[in-house]
């Protein structure tokens, strides 16, 4: 249930985002989280080093909250403009 709750909620945010609705659609494995090539699918100019500040735990993908705190820190588009 928690696992279905987090990509809803990470699918959620990135919808929210014109630069990274994209990102919703190219998440090849549908787990909810988002690798660095994925990202610059809908971020070409993203570099490695920014994903991975914006990597939180480490593990070489960006989930719902890690996406939100990029937002709320302007490593990310903001969903709200």
């Amino acid at each position: 249930m928690t696992r279905i709750f987090a990509a809803t909620a990470a699918s959620i945010v990135l919808l929210a985002s014109p630069a990274l609705a994209i990102v919703a659609e190219i998440d090849l494995d549908g787990d909810g989280a988002y690798s660095l090539t994925e990202v610059q699918t809908a971020m070409p100019d993203l570099t490695a080093d920014s994903f991975t500040v914006m990597d939180a735990n480490g593990d070489g993908l960006l989930d719902a909250d890690e996406v939100a705190a990029a937002i709320e820190a302007g490593l990310m588009p903001d969903p709200a403009g």
